[in-house]
């Protein structure tokens, strides 16, 4: 299914939140949906690189709706408090796209004291999603789109060792977090199938894209070798943010999709299905990992488990 002339739809009949859009390919999402007519919440970290990015979409598409709200994904309290003020100002999102993230720090600690990527990548994402789930259930063709990277398939939980503290690696951590992404979005689908709700989860990934997660990471070794040795293999933004775009808008993607690049090893080209691995798709793990997010960002969502 490889789609190598899609095009956004119009969209000018739905509203999206998107996390990370200030830069790479939350921006390149923010920009092409600008362009189709969306109203796009920008959930940004950094609300004065929230305002660039506004100004650099607007230069382009005038008639843009767009709308910087600060967002940290790394505190939990503020993931609240974001979801209190788009629930109080009346905002009533279709589509989720979670879609910021962290790679590879020195062992960090979020301000509730989870693993930084841990924290950010995933707990922050699941629990923004159960705070904003009645209001996308309402919505219109409601979806949440995950970001995760062809890294969850080296991933694991350590359920053990959830923090890094008895053997912390930034990689081994990061890709942890990619493969707590795609559990998540594969459990979520599980659990919003049995329920016969309305929303899909989907999960995407860009492949190998030129943006600033790996060259702004702290380590040297992944500057040195995903901002220099495979940059010659990179897409740009634009072209990595298709599955994503994809997944938020495509009529004929279902929950459960997966959607990468189409071409060689999945690095790079049009979107299409590509397999999510088994261990990501494992119910017990998927539960497991469920119940430790709920009681680590204290938020439930508003479905049940069919079991």
């Amino acid at each position: 299914m490889s789609k190598q002339s899609w095009t956004v739809p119009n969209q000018s009949d739905r509203v999206f939140v998107i996390t990370g859009a200030n830069s790479g390919l939350g921006l390149a999402t923010t920009l092409e949906l600008a362009r189709k007519g969306a109203r796009v919440i920008l959930a940004v970290r950094d609300e004065a690189k929230g305002r660039r990015a506004v100004a650099r979409i607007t230069a382009d598409q005038p008639a843009a709706r767009l709308e910087v709200r600060r967002l940290d994904l790394a505190d939990l309290d503020m993931v609240r408090a974001f979801a209190v003020r788009l629930r109080a100002d009346g905002v009533r999102p279709d589509v989720l796209v979670n879609n910021a993230g962290v790679m590879a720090p020195p062992r960090t600690l979020s301000a509730q004291g989870h693993e930084l990527q841990f924290a950010v990548n995933h707990l922050g994402h699941f629990a923004l999603t159960g705070l904003l789930f009645d209001l996308l259930a309402q919505g219109n063709d409601p979806r949440v789109v995950t970001v995760t990277s062809t890294n969850h398939r080296q991933g694991r939980i350590f359920f053990d060792d959830l923090a890094g503290e008895h053997g912390y690696s930034p990689m081994r951590f990061y890709n942890q977090s990619k493969f707590a992404n795609a559990a998540f979005g594969w459990e979520l689908h599980r659990r919003l199938t049995a329920a016969g709700s309305p929303v899909r989860s989907v999960l995407a990934h860009p492949g190998y894209t030129a943006t600033n997660l790996q060259t702004s990471a702290p380590i040297g070794l992944v500057k040195l070798v995903f901002g220099r040795i495979l940059s010659p293999l990179a897409q740009s933004p634009d072209r990595g943010a298709l599955p994503q775009l994809y997944a938020a808008a495509a009529a004929e993607v279902d929950s459960g999709h997966f959607l990468g690049p189409g071409g060689p090893a999945e690095l790079r080209g049009a979107p299409k299905r590509v397999p999510l691995a088994p261990a990501a798709a494992d119910a017990q793990t998927g539960r497991r990992l469920w119940d430790l997010s709920e009681r680590l960002t204290g938020v439930r969502f508003a479905i049940p488990d069919a079991g």
